[in-house]
């Protein structure tokens, strides 16, 4: 499951959108995230290969994909991370960028500038990180006039490289590190490493040109960047669009000449970032979309579903969804040979709908 982290300064919007994304005004729960004082929301992840399953196998019930987010209590104000330890655990950060004007709603800085609200931003992100690395780097020292190790020595040098590029203000997610480097870091959860997606909240006068907004707010280049990409959405016109039945809805986004709402955007988008894919286990009972990192083994993805499947299992039962949209059952499939039986290497790609067979 993906688990996404909204930062952003006061004014922009960001609970508001947290808000529209999970449907909930305030729930204190931790949920995958360990702090009680951030709220914790889950959003469906739209997908309409699974809304075509459940109409072909008319379950008793549909489970979509789903998106833990976080919305630190307290993140407001000059000083934005009050408490980074709910973001530490976020596979990525959505970072919420007021990019809408008005008059009303006055900005912390007194002006409306997204490229400087995110270069504000990264700057806190570098300096929590900075603390980190130079803390690690001190006790390595020490731990090394006892005995260097080469696992020392390949993670102080992978540290130090991090801190030369912090203290240039050069976020951890724009260097290139050899896989036993990067994996040297994963147990500190730096922020500045994690993949970002800059939300653009922007003026409903300006959501005809959302796809340009990225240039409108002079954030091409930031946008450009490794495991960097930007979204618009308008969270006035979201708000507006969350209160109407689906027909209205409907009516209104095809008015406004929007395809998808900005969140299923936003949740898209942050898909694309991470490489996540979706595949699909349906069945009288159930149809559900399962989220996995791009690459997974079926062993792996079977875990997704039980531990006891993962531990016994034995092959998977693979068809994509399109051959069994197109013939219409499982049963034609397997006459016209296209489940294919896989083993446990076997990678598992978007849109494949899979039948694990287990010994118990």
């Amino acid at each position: 499951m993906l688990r996404a982290g909204l930062i952003g300064i006061a004014s922009t919007g960001k609970t508001t959108l947290f808000r529209l994304l999970t449907r909930v005004s305030r729930n204190p729960s931790p949920g995958n995230f360990s702090r009680a004082d951030a709220n914790i929301g889950v959003t469906r992840v739209s997908d309409p290969r699974l809304d075509r399953l459940t109409e072909l196998f008319q379950p008793k019930r549909q489970v979509p994909a789903t998106v833990v987010v976080a919305d630190t209590v307290g993140s407001t104000g000059t000083h934005h991370l009050v408490d980074v330890a709910p973001y530490r655990e976020a596979d990525a950060l959505l970072h919420i960028v007021r990019a809408f004007r008005a008059e009303n709603v006055p900005h912390p800085a007194g002006s409306v500038d997204a490229a400087r609200d995110v270069r504000t931003m990264e700057d806190e992100l570098i300096l929590a990180d900075l603390g980190v690395a130079e803390r690690r780097i001190e006790r390595i020292h020490r731990d090394m006039k006892k005995g260097q190790t080469t696992e020392l020595e390949l993670e102080l040098d992978t540290l130090e490289t991090c801190q030369k590029s912090l203290e240039e203000g050069t976020p951890i997610r724009s260097l290139e590190l050899e896989l036993n480097a990067a994996k040297t870091l994963r147990g500190f959860r730096f922020l500045s490493a994690k993949p970002m997606l800059l939300v653009l909240n922007l003026d409903e006068s300006d959501l005809q040109q959302a796809n340009k907004a990225a240039g409108m707010t002079h954030l091409n280049q930031t946008s450009a960047q490794a495991h960097t990409q930007a979204v618009s959405v308008c969270a006035k016109i979201e708000l507006e669009i969350s209160q109407l039945d689906p027909d209205d809805a409907q009516a209104f986004m095809t008015d406004l000449g929007l395809h998808e709402t900005g969140l299923d955007r936003v949740v898209r988008a942050a898909y694309g970032l991470l490489g996540y894919i979706s595949f699909f286990t349906v069945g009288e009972d159930e149809c559900r979309a399962w989220s996995i990192p791009s690459g997974t083994a079926a062993n792996t993805a079977a875990g997704e579903i039980h531990t006891d499947i993962k531990r016994g299992f034995i092959r998977a039962e693979v068809v994509n969804q399109e051959a069994l949209l197109a013939r219409g059952s499982i049963a034609a499939c397997r006459e016209h040979g296209e489940i294919r039986l896989e083993g446990k290497d076997y990678i598992v790609a978007d849109g494949d709908v899979i039948n694990f067979r287990f010994a118990t």
